[in-house]
């Protein structure tokens, strides 16, 4: 496994699961398959109301704490400085953990939301409770606005990234003041279909006698973004993980950019209602 290292020197790895609509069972024994496939990274949030799943999970794989990197979010509805603390209390509680790898304000919702919501990330940060914080859904002008408040650069920016929607521009913004940029829906979330039948996805594949999928997380390793792909089949999960045994070529890099159509498929940064 690959890690990029964050701007206060921790390390995340550069796979792994996601569990946005995993439920129950699912999202347990899709945890567990993952860790015992040899994932240390796992992605979750409160909305997704999975943490007391995904915990039980970690505690029930055997694994030292120590090695795994655990992410989860602050939901829309409990943005605010007391609300944060509260709710993330809440996520930790339900994760049966003693801290989080990553924790990630969900949604940009407001100027005044944010900053006062990123002050009680800063808080459980330097409270240790936290390894990292960052943000999820936030472009360019949402950072500059609290880069120039806050006193934590954030270490990641989760956006949804994949082949037609490859955030270049951003990924460029963040990494020049120290924020990785992390992929949520790298397989075009229910799109999947027009991904896995893209011909030069397919003839990439065939080239390095891999699955489209495998092609796809290896673009963006060689990127340097984070992907957090979400499957709860056992087998899919293990594949998703076979990444790091070859490299796509300059020229596979630049078919792939040909496919950048700017389409996303979750709602704008700007523009949401929940």
């Amino acid at each position: 496994m690959e890690h990029i290292k964050l701007n206060n020197g921790t390390k995340i790895p550069i796979i792994g699961l996601g569990t946005f609509r995993s439920k129950g069972d699912d999202a347990y024994n899709a945890t567990l398959a993952a860790l015992k496939a040899g994932y240390t990274h796992i992605d979750t949030a409160s909305i997704y109301g999975n943490e007391e799943q995904i915990g039980r999970a970690i505690k029930d794989s055997g694994l030292n704490r120590e090695d795994l990197f655990i992410t989860t979010k602050l939901w829309n509805t409990d943005q605010g400085y007391e609300s944060t603390l509260t709710a993330f209390k809440d996520s930790l509680k339900r994760l049966d953990l003693e801290y989080v790898d990553l924790y990630l304000i969900h949604w940009f919702k407001s100027y005044e939301k944010s900053l006062n919501t990123y002050k009680a990330l800063e808080k459980l940060y330097e409270d240790g409770l936290i390894k990292a914080i960052g943000v999820s859904n936030y472009n360019v002008h949402h950072i500059m606005h609290l880069l120039e408040h806050a006193t934590v650069v954030p270490t990641v920016n989760q956006v949804e990234t994949h082949v037609a929607l490859q955030n270049h521009f951003l990924q460029e913004f963040c990494e020049q003041n120290g924020i990785v940029l992390e992929a949520y829906a790298p397989f075009m979330s229910t799109k999947i279909a027009e991904m896995l039948q893209n011909e030069v996805l397919n003839k990439l594949a065939k080239k390095h006698n891999k699955t489209v999928p495998q092609i796809v997380l290896r673009w963006f390793v060689q990127r340097g973004v984070v992907a957090i792909p979400k499957s709860i089949t056992p087998s899919r999960i293990m594949s998703n993980f076979d990444v790091f045994d070859f490299i796509l070529e300059e020229t596979d890099m630049e078919e792939i950019l040909k496919l950048n159509k700017g389409t996303k498929f979750f709602p704008e940064m700007d523009n949401i209602s929940f």
